[in-house]
């Protein structure tokens, strides 16, 4: 640990995902990024995301949630990192397929693509047609002056915003004349490309006539009954998911609407649970794995905003009871909509977006505040160890996503007991750029404000810490967002771990974010321990200096014994978290050792 404590100046804070500006410092971000930064580092990759056709103004996300195919964000964010959060970047929107970021020219940036969709200009070159698109004509332009791609069945003529590409013309070009969805998909699932494209829609790929494949999934069987009035139809993932798959059922009180869903699980917990009832529209997600089981409905009659959750862990089942504002007998539950019932693989279910109040903005340091967001008082939401939300933002007229990984409200140092889980709030630590487009605009927001969030994404099971005896945590700058609530798990609920490690990389003292609380706990709790690395340190700085490195992880990447299981955790910019991962490698840590949070 290094000497010289300094001030702590971090009040709270939260993590913010990587979305961010094209310049600057390192992050690692659970999310993806826009394209346009990286974190603190300024690079980012940027992606495309995928969604639902739209004619040719493509309509965005509600402002209070958005269906299925909505799980891209929009115009903003691309970057590829790890959970952590990333910085704004001023220049331009990502949509990049893979996950570096280049320099963009002058007159390149966000902002101005935004300009030029909104000026009118004919950028797909048919006069404000939209056409039906073969196969043969998408791949006959595959060039960069001729690019055109297809994104889950619509096609963009991308050729003018090459320029405005953060990830760079080379990532474009990887889906030229072709269907880029899967492509897309890996790296910017989540990214709203219909409204960073609409004004670069060709039209729709011609659909092929094929004959019908046998219907794989298994509806309901005459034996089930309707219950009281609504008759669900299920959809399943196949026959070998059928014992399995999740079911509800409904009943009602003179005053009360209990809706129950048999997850069929054991161990199911509130993080795994998210119920939303905005107005009259009730939508309950249960996960199950790499699974989402949905109830969504129109309810029949309204309720009062009150809702309980009641979560029977050892069996499975969740209760959903809801108040009746009148005290009325219901027919129906309510009317079914179009992904009621359904399980389906999460990653194909479209990102849910509810409206979430400002309620507080604590400095941190001289550049990064903490956000508190308070859930609206119908949403049961638990945002896991390692996952990250998405922020949804008008910039410009244009829809801008970025993901942020929450944090605690300050950081414990006691860990003898569980923290209390906050149902109620999401803490955001976040760098406010001063070119960046989207930090910004979270930085002007009002107490009383209100912003979309969305369910939480990501890839991280507390699986992987509940075995490990020594736990490390590279964090470069924001990417400390994510290791918050590692720490707090494993020191908190890991019985096994005897150790963890923070390895801190920032640019300047100023720069760390919670020091005086870091230095604290480690005074306190012999487990932990951090080591600060700055690479524009003063001449005062006793600690240690320098970028991430092989010589630097070997001198503080070390198992306790030989058989040790270990895990490492490294977030930040793309570039840190990609070299870091690599030389991780090459000091013998295997893959399943290490977990890097990408977006």
């Amino acid at each position: 640990m290094q000497a010289k404590p300094s001030k702590d100046t971090n009040k709270q804070t939260k993590k913010k995902f990587f979305f961010s500006n094209a310049s600057a410092s390192a992050r690692g971000s659970p999310g993806r990024c826009w394209g346009v930064c990286a974190a603190r580092a300024g690079l980012a990759p940027c992606p495309l995301p995928p969604a639902r056709l739209p004619p040719r103004p493509l309509p965005g996300d509600a402002a209070g949630g958005a269906g299925p195919a909505r799980r891209r964000s929009s115009l903003a964010a691309q970057v590829a990192a790890a959970g952590c959060a990333r910085r704004d970047n001023a220049g331009a929107p990502c949509l990049a397929l893979g996950h570096l970021q280049v320099p963009l020219k002058p007159g390149r940036s966000l902002m101005d693509w935004i300009r030029l969709t909104k000026s009118g200009k004919d950028l797909t070159g048919l006069k404000g047609r939209l056409i039906e698109v073969t196969e043969d004509e998408l791949a006959k332009h595959n060039k960069k002056e001729d690019c055109w791609i297809c994104i889950r069945g619509f096609v963009y003529n991308v050729t003018p915003y090459m320029e405005y590409h953060p990830g760079g013309e080379d990532e474009l070009m990887k889906a030229a004349g072709t269907d880029g969805t899967d492509l897309f998909d890996q790296v910017h699932r989540w990214v709203n490309y219909e409204s960073m494209l609409k004004e670069c829609l060709v039209g729709r790929m011609a659909v092929k006539s094929v004959a019908a494949p046998k219907e794989f999934s298994s509806t309901l069987s005459e034996e089930k009954k309707q219950l009281n009035g609504m008759l669900p139809e299920r959809k399943v993932l196949g026959a070998s998911a059928k014992d399995l798959t999740p079911s509800y059922d409904w009943f009602q009180t003179d005053s009360l609407i209990t809706i129950v869903i048999y997850t069929k699980q054991k161990n199911m917990n509130a993080e795994l649970v998210i119920v939303d009832c905005q107005e009259k529209r009730l939508r309950g997600e249960i996960i199950v794995d790499e699974h989402s089981y949905l109830v969504e409905v129109d309810l029949d009659h309204a309720v009062q905003e009150d809702m309980a959750v009641n979560i029977s862990e050892k069996v499975g089942k969740v209760e959903i009871t809801l108040k009746k504002k009148d005290k009325i007998n219901w027919k129906t539950l309510g009317r079914p909509l179009e992904s009621h019932n359904t399980f389906v693989k999460h990653s194909d279910r479209g990102l849910f977006y509810r409206k979430c109040k400002l309620v507080s903005k604590v400095e941190v340091t001289h550049d990064t505040k903490l956000f508190c967001l308070m859930l609206p008082k119908s949403t049961r939401l638990h945002v896991p160890t390692g996952q990250h939300v998405y922020l949804k933002q008008i910039i410009a007229g244009t829809e801008v996503v970025k993901p942020y990984t929450p944090v605690l409200p300050f950081l414990p140092l006691d860990f003898k007991e569980p923290s209390h889980r906050d149902g109620e709030h999401i803490y955001l630590m976040i760098k406010i750029y001063s070119c960046g487009l989207f930090t910004q605009a979270l930085d002007h927001l009002q107490i009383g404000d209100y912003i979309s969030v969305s369910s939480p994404e990501g890839n991280f099971k507390k699986s992987q810490v509940q075995t490990s005896e020594d736990l490390f945590l590279l964090a470069a700058g924001t990417g400390f967002t994510p290791m918050v609530k590692l720490m707090n798990f494993a020191l908190t609920e890991v019985s096994c771990v005897r150790t963890v490690k923070l390895i801190f990389f920032n640019k300047t003292e100023d720069d760390i974010l919670w020091r005086n609380q870091l230095e604290q706990l480690a005074l306190k709790d012999e487990r932990f321990e951090v080591q600060f690395i700055l690479s524009q340190p003063t001449k005062d700085w006793m600690g240690k200096q320098g970028k991430i490195s092989p010589s630097l992880l070997s001198e503080f990447v070390k198992r306790n014994r030989k058989d040790s299981k270990v895990l490492i955790c490294i977030c930040g910019p793309t570039p840190f978290t990609e070299q870091g991962v690599e030389y991780l490698k090459d000091l013998g840590y295997s893959q399943e050792e290490i977990h890097a949070f990408t977006a």
